[in-house]
Formats: C-alpha cells, sequence, structure tokens
C-alpha cells in the first residue's frame, strides 16, 4: 500500500491540480481515509475521481471520526 500522486490531463493540458489517494492497495484498490463527522457526497464524488484517474473499479471510504467505524464500498 502506498500514497499514489496523480497528474491530471484535459484536452491535451495538465491541469496544475494533483489528486493524492491515501493509499492504493496491490493497484487494484482505493483506501481513502477520512475523519469527519459524516460521510459527505462530496467524499464520494472524491472517490469516484479518484478510481476514474487511476482506471480502478474498487473504493473504499473509511470514517475514523465516530466511535465504530463509518464505512462505504464505492464501485465505478
Amino acid at each position: 500500500m502506498k500514497e499514489k500522486k496523480n497528474i491530471l490531463f484535459h484536452i491535451d493540458t495538465i491541469l496544475s491540480h494533483k489528486f493524492y489517494a491515501d493509499f492504493v492497495v496491490n493497484d487494484k484498490i482505493i483506501l481513502d481515509l477520512k475523519c469527519v463527522e459524516s460521510i459527505h457526497n462530496k467524499h464520494i464524488s472524491q472517490c469516484l475521481n479518484y478510481l476514474k484517474v487511476n482506471n480502478n473499479r474498487l473504493a473504499i471510504l473509511a470514517n475514523f471520526q465516530n466511535d465504530s467505524l463509518e464505512y462505504k464500498r464505492i464501485v465505478k
């Protein structure tokens, strides 16, 4: 597992913003870790962007803020 930096292209132009997935497991699964009150749609959208950029199909979004683990499995 490792952090992975992605450089984005849009119509033959390199975008200045870089996306950093927290972990990529076996180059197949994106693991995005959060510590927030609750998982919101913007967090899910972020994972969908990671999936698209990395050409992956599965992301796990995990939130460690509360007493019990909150997670979502996101499939593209």
